[in-house]
């Protein structure tokens, strides 16, 4: 994008230097406007692009296009990262899982639209989580997906989710000229291992290590009852727990 952009500007440099018959070298360009150094002589890039349009003053050799295309092989990735936690609140008797607090900072470099940020941010999260707690394709023994509809396919509402808190730091990455790293699956790679460790941590004391996702009220009520009887019973008390995840989120931009 910074590639073609810059070819564009250079295409509309020599338009806009015969407009106001003006040299090329004379002309500063800022703001989407190209103006005669040193004069307050100057045309906007729009004003260009429709005289390109209409092509009846160009330069000799110049064709009637501003389009630019390019390409940007980068020598690295870039690198986002951050924390992520979650506290989860688990009911032995009946195997909910309810979020009590989600809580993450994350680093995806130079942001540039910090409202699209947060959006991607809060709906990745919502997929992880979802993917956590709730999703799941189930497979009869013929190969037969029967949760096919949402009737059978759970997906979480806004009641189901806490409200994030989320935060950012910045750091430019090297390997491409905005500094951006990759942001679309920050929340969706990092929520689903915290909420895990979240509600394992949570029953832990009754003898649980793992649950296999999604951890449906049924998968945590069974995972509780024979941990229980595996140590001898250790009552149906509630338990809270606090999982956290520090992943690099891979991907790149």
């Amino acid at each position: 994008m910074v590639k073609a952009a810059e070819k564009v500007v250079a295409k509309a440099r020599k338009v806009a230097a015969h407009m106001m018959e003006a040299s090329e070298d004379d002309l500063e360009f800022a703001d989407g406007t190209f103006t005669v150094r040193g004069t307050n002589t100057s045309t906007s890039i729009q004003d260009i692009a429709l005289a390109v349009f209409a092509a009846h003053d160009l330069p000799d050799g110049v064709e009637p296009t501003l389009d630019s295309e390019a390409v940007f092989d980068p020598e690295n990735f870039s690198f986002p990262h951050g924390t992520h936690l979650c506290a989860a609140e688990v009911d032995t008797e009946t195997g909910r899982v309810r979020l009590r607090s989600y809580v993450c900072v994350d680093d995806i470099g130079k942001v540039i639209n910090p409202l699209i940020v947060e959006g991607q941010m809060h709906g990745g999260l919502a997929q992880g989580i979802a993917q956590a707690l709730f999703e799941e394709a189930v497979y009869d023994e013929f190969g037969t997906l029967t949760s096919g509809t949402f009737a059978d396919y759970l997906l979480p509402s806004a009641m189901d989710l806490p409200s994030f808190t989320t935060d950012r730091t910045e750091t430019a990455a090297t390997s491409n000229p905005l500094g951006v790293k990759g942001v679309g699956e920050a929340g969706t790679i990092a929520s689903t291992p915290a909420v895990v460790n979240a509600v394992v941590d949570a029953v832990r004391h009754h003898g649980v290590n793992d649950i296999e996702m999604p951890l449906s009220p049924m998968r945590v009520w069974r995972a509780v009852h024979m941990g229980d009887t595996a140590a001898g019973g250790l009552g149906n008390e509630a338990g809270g727990g606090l999982g956290s995840i520090d992943p690099a989120h891979g991907g790149a931009q």
